[in-house]
């Protein structure tokens, strides 16, 4: 058994013991298993956070960026550890003070059942999508690191097992108590790798004295890389899906109080920023040290070349990037189809025990299907960087209902995410429109103009949502 296998089965076992752990606290009612009995504190909050949000794009996805952009690829996570932040100021107190569960409860609160309805079904296509990616991002990692033990199809699989598993086991509370592990691996596997690639390499010098003459290219300015306008179109597309995508917000409503919710999104913003930057730094050693490298193999390669023990240790931190992820992106798709279709119009009359045993069926019915979509549907991943786009139209909403009530009216919600759906349709198949660097000023054009149009419209007030007392 190699060193690097010995390594990613021992962190196999430690999340399966942890999920085990937390399974007596999960099985005590839905509110333990969704959304962890609303106890999680600030490093609770923080971990979880920066687990979802650094995934396989953050790290491996990176580093092949970083071989064609340089060091400012860094700024993928940056703008995650932006918009979390500013979900932390702006957004997860108002969550946790009001008690919800997902964005499209909130709507219904708000508006009314065709605002849950049309925003349950777009939130539940990016968040199902999205898991599908998490298997071929863990597929590809396991497949590229140990091509004897894995080969593409059982790395999905593999990565299907233990994301279920975890998942449905012990829900949010599994999830959150596990990203203590990982976000601790991914550093550590990180920064060790970076110290021995630097101190093998001479420095960021040695690697630049290395790397190919690229004309208007600096290749380790961590701005010279991207326009400013691709870069603002990063952190606006990070904050947009921060503020409304269902994993954010239902690690904002498993908060203790309103002050965990918005430190934890905080401190997790400050964790998820150097991620990007050191997954860069590894990307542009593997240009150097391998010039005709195929850049989606710039992390694996340069990692490969170190000792068993970095290898091993930098292989668990990538798949455990995927893990920290994909465990959370697949229990909020769960808890959007439980919450929002099944408890609200199949079997509102449930009880509590019947109801988390409903969520791990339906947990791993969508861990299923999402792993039948990521085997005959590897060309999702294009179209869900794009797709995250989508959730303009639920933060523009949200964010009115909050702050500036005034803007809408009881039809806003429904007509302002119809057309958000609408306008990514329109931008993905009639390149016409496509007159934006980037689809998110698009969307958020359109979907401002349409909230605008149904107020002059409109005349019925929305109901404002009461808040509960802050804790």
């Amino acid at each position: 058994m190699s060193i690097q296998f010995f390594i990613v089965l021992l962190y196999i076992v430690l999340l399966f013991g942890v999920s085990f752990h937390m399974k007596r606290r999960a099985d005590k009612n839905p509110a333990e298993y969704l959304f962890a009995g609303r106890k999680f504190g600030p490093c609770l909050v923080a971990f979880a956070i920066t687990g979802m949000a650094v995934g396989a794009a953050s790290t491996v996805g990176v580093a092949e960026s970083a071989t064609k952009i340089g060091m400012a690829a860094g700024w993928y996570n940056a703008a995650w550890s932006i918009g979390a932040i500013i979900m932390g100021l702006v957004a997860a107190g108002k969550y946790r003070s009001l008690n919800c569960t997902t964005v499209p409860e909130l709507f219904e609160r708000s508006y009314d059942k065709k605002a849950r309805i049309i925003s349950v079904i777009g939130l539940s296509i990016i968040m199902i999508c999205i898991t599908s990616l998490q298997y071929v991002a863990g597929g590809s990692i396991l497949s590229a690191l140990l091509p004897d033990i894995f080969t593409m199809r059982s790395g999905m699989i593999t990565s299907a097992v233990v994301f279920i598993g975890i998942t449905a086991i012990g829900g949010l509370w599994s999830s959150g108590v596990s990203n203590l592990v990982s976000v601790s691996i991914i550093y550590l596997g990180l920064i060790y790798s970076v110290v021995r690639v630097l101190a093998r390499d001479g420095g960021l010098a040695g690697i630049a004295a290395r790397l190919p003459a690229v004309p208007g290219l600096d290749w380790m300015s961590p701005f010279s890389g991207l326009t400013a306008a691709m870069m603002l179109g990063w952190v606006i597309v990070m904050t947009t899906q921060a503020i409304t995508a269902q994993g954010p917000v239902q690690i904002a409503c498993g908060a203790r109080d309103v002050q965990s919710a918005r430190k934890g999104f905080v401190l997790g913003g400050i964790l998820i920023f150097p991620i990007g930057f050191l997954s860069a730094i590894l990307g542009l050693a593997a240009l150097a040290e391998f010039p005709d490298i195929n850049p989606t193999k710039a992390l694996p390669q340069i990692v490969m070349s170190l000792d068993p023990f970095a290898s091993g240790l930098t292989l668990a931190a990538l798949w455990a990037a995927d893990v920290s992820t994909a465990c959370t992106i697949l229990l909020g798709a769960g808890t959007l189809v439980s919450q929002d279709i099944y408890k609200r119009f199949i079997n509102p009359g449930i009880s509590e025990e019947a109801y988390v045993k409903a969520n791990r069926r339906i947990i791993f019915v969508i861990g299923i299907i999402t792993l039948w979509m990521a085997f005959n549907m590897v060309g999702i991943v294009r179209m869900m960087m794009i797709g995250l786009s989508l959730t303009t139209a639920f933060t523009l909403v949200f964010l009115c209902t909050m702050f500036a009530p005034g803007l809408c009216r009881k039809n806003t919600a429904f007509w302002t995410t119809l057309v958000g759906i609408l306008g990514l349709v329109v931008w993905t198949f009639v390149p016409a429109v496509r007159i934006f660097p980037h689809v998110i000023y698009f969307e958020w054009l359109i979907c401002i103009i349409t909230l605008l149009i149904v107020r002059a419209i409109d005349k019925e007030p929305i109901r404002q949502p009461t808040l509960k007392k802050a804790e």
